[in-house]
This record gives C-alpha cells, structure tokens and sequence, in this order.
C-alpha cells in the first residue's frame, strides 16, 4: 500500500516587518501540514497575510520565528498567466526547464504528454493571445507541471478571469491536480471556490493572520468513486453548511 507522504508542516510561524509607521505583525502562530495529494484552500479578510503565507511557503521571504518544512520542489502559479506572447504555447510550457536547466528529452517528452493529456497539443504552436482566458490559464497551469513539483501555489490563480470562466476553469485545474496527485495551497478570496477546490479549507483571521478554522471539506466521490468537481460540487447538501460557517468566521466583527 502506497505510504501517504507529508509534503509540508510549518510550525508556529509567525512573521512581522518593518513598516513607515512601525512594526507590522503580519502573521502569527500558523501551524499545519499537508499531505501528498491534498488540496488547501486559504481564505481570510482581505489583508490578513494569504498571499504572505504563500511567500514564506516558497521561500521568497523567511519567517521571524517558526519553522517550515519543505518535503520537495514548489511550484508557483500567480493571478495572472504570464505567459510570453512572443513564444508558442508549447515554448512557453517549456520555459520553466529551460529556466532551471532541466530540458531534456525526459522532461520534454512529459511536458508534451501534459500538452496531449489536458487539450493543448493542437495549440501548440498558437501564441497566446490566440488562446481563451481559459485555455492561457491551462498551459500556465502545465508550465508548472512540467518541472515536477511536489507541492504547487495558487495565488488568486482565478481572479483575472471573468465569472463563467473562472467557474470552468477551477473545474480544469481541479481535475489536473486530482490525475496528477498534487498537493496544492489555494489561496482565494472567495468562499465557493474555496470550498469547491479543497480538501481543507483554513480560515485565517484579520492581520495579523492566525488560524481561526481549519475544516476538512467531507464530500463523499461520485458513483464512480471520483473526486465531485468543484461547480457539482455547490449543489451538494453539505455545501451550504459549510459556505454558512465560514462566513460566519470570516465576519470581521466577530
């Protein structure tokens, strides 16, 4: 039987920085795990550090006191797609490697496969101001597939697209995630997506960020003993109770 691998822990992370005005506590006292192949949504008041946490996950800034433990490479996805409109969709999934040094036939060879598998291949050679908001957001998606990572950052990843299709989208980006096992952090604004995207959904308080919530999202597979996908996933009966208690814990004068 397959062992379910820890792929992060933070422990007790706390971060506060110099402002104009001061210092400013930005987080305090965060502790959780994620497990391989589990996805976590965080949601918390505008300010509340989301975005901040994803940094110190990835490295970009280290925390004032805590510890976070990393058990493989990350990989980073952000609002918007920034993909390069002067390459082809297929060379723009590719950049990452080259970036990092890593093409080679292997690695070229799966991010071609990941092209076939998720409806890109015969779009390949468009630029992406050819493609849908959609289809831009997949092959960023799949750009940061093809290095490998264990644990993957989504950072509003949603939010630049309009309403109908950031609702498919997520759906997209749910099932890739699922095929390819991923662990992943989440971090919306919006309460649906989070409950729709996750396994978890933890729920940070106003700044400085601690964690006021931490609920394990139980919706039982379909008949097929798949994963519900997020849009199906709002009709659930659970769904509401859940939407109905976050929001409560995310009401500021609480």
């Amino acid at each position: 039987m397959h062992e379910v691998r820890e792929i992060l822990r933070l422990e007790s992370v706390s971060l506060t920085y110099q402002a104009e005005n001061g210092e400013v506590r930005a987080l305090e006292n965060i502790s959780f795990t994620a497990r391989e192949g589990e996805l976590i949504s965080i949601i918390g008041p505008s300010g509340c550090g989301k975005s901040t946490l994803l940094s110190l996950i990835s490295g970009l800034e280290a925390p004032t006191s805590g510890k976070i433990i990393l058990g493989g490479k990350t990989g980073y996805m952000l609002q918007k797609d920034n993909l390069l409109d002067w390459r082809t969709i297929r060379t723009n999934a590719l950049l990452g490697l080259e970036i990092r040094r890593t093409l080679t036939d292997e690695s070229v060879s799966y991010t071609d496969e990941l092209l076939r598998t998720y409806g890109l291949w015969e779009f390949r050679d468009k630029h992406p101001a050819q493609l849908s908001g959609g289809m831009r957001q997949r092959a960023a998606l799949i750009r940061t597939l093809a290095a490998k990572p264990e644990l993957l950052l989504l950072d509003e990843a949603f939010s630049a697209l309009d309403y109908q299709t950031r609702l498919a989208v997520a759906d997209d980006v749910f099932a890739i995630l699922k095929r390819e096992g991923k662990t992943a952090v989440i971090v919306t604004h919006d309460i649906p997506e989070a409950i729709g995207m996750a396994d978890r959904v933890i729920v940070l308080t106003k700044r400085p960020g601690r964690i006021r919530a931490n609920h394990q999202i139980e919706i039982p597979p379909d008949e097929d003993g798949n994963p519900v996908p997020p849009l199906k996933r709002r009709n659930h009966p659970a769904f509401r109770e859940y939407f109905n208690t976050i929001w409560k814990e995310l009401d500021i004068n609480v």
